[in-house]
């Protein structure tokens, strides 16, 4: 079974084509579980993401897609199912910018995703020069933090891109102090039985990987923790970018199984 559970819409501001544009696209090309996650509202980068008005209408939206999806009931994948999610930015020590009406709205899934440290958007162009002045492993420290800190919510279902930090090539140092914090955030991901993603952006960034890496989905394997895919498409031509090497990878780690939710449920199938 294919997955792509992370894909944008225009409502973020920086995405571009319809949600039927990706739909049928991901239905050509043989996906069988697809599901939007635009980045959520939030008082905070209020420039990249949906307005706050706007939930109501995105997942009205995506209810009518579902249904003149299956409707049409196409030749190319009549059971194509879509799912409708949220991705929503965790701040460290700023979770009173967690909206109550993302957290509760009836949606099938939300990712959780750290992209900032402090006020810096670290996977962000424009502030690439931020990282010369900062020390790389402390960084990586605070990262994991953050990431644990948000499994510990017990808010989200799957942890987006976990390893983001390394978008522009400044890869996680071999410490003890940024292995320790790794551990400790995939500890709080297994015991809030969360999924990561396999996360194919990366192979389009500078960093040209998957998010895991190899190393860490290795740790998380052995730790059972579950997983599933993403394209993070903002554009036509990335939906069900990278999903073989992603398979690919996972396959090498040991999984053979992944999930995907509905009514923030897992189910759990063969990929």
């Amino acid at each position: 079974m294919r997955i792509d559970l992370h894909n944008h819409t225009t409502r973020c501001n920086h995405a571009s084509g319809s949600t039927l544009e990706f739909a049928s696209k991901a239905c050509e090309l043989g996906i069988d579980i697809y599901g939007f996650a635009c980045h959520a509202p939030m008082k905070f980068d209020e420039e990249y993401r949906m307005r706050l008005d706007e939930i109501d209408e995105y997942i009205n939206e995506i209810a009518s897609l579902r249904e003149n999806m299956q409707a049409q009931k196409s030749v190319q994948n009549p059971k194509m199912q879509i799912l409708v999610g949220l991705e929503v930015d965790f701040i460290l020590d700023r979770e009173d910018l967690l909206e109550s009406r993302v957290l509760s709205a009836p949606l099938d899934y939300l990712i959780g995703s750290v992209h900032f440290l402090d006020d810096w958007g670290f996977d962000n162009p424009a502030f690439l020069a931020e990282y010369a002045k900062k020390d790389l492993e402390s960084c990586w420290v605070k990262y994991f933090q953050s990431v644990a800190k948000m499994a510990q919510s017990r808010l989200f279902q799957i942890v987006g891109h976990i390893d983001l930090l390394k978008v522009f090539g400044y890869a996680m140092p071999h410490s003890s102090a940024c292995a320790y914090e790794l551990e400790c955030a995939l500890k709080s991901i297994k015991e809030a039985n969360m999924s990561i993603e396999l996360n194919a952006a990366g192979l389009r960034k500078q960093i040209g990987e998957i998010y895991p890496s190899k190393e860490i989905l290795q740790k998380a394997y052995a730790l059972g923790i579950p997983i599933t895919f993403g394209s993070d498409a903002h554009a036509l031509n990335q939906v069900g970018f990278g999903y073989d090497k992603c398979v690919e990878l996972a396959r090498e780690v040991g999984y053979d199984k992944c999930v995907y939710y509905k009514q923030k449920q897992a189910i759990e199938v063969d990929f």
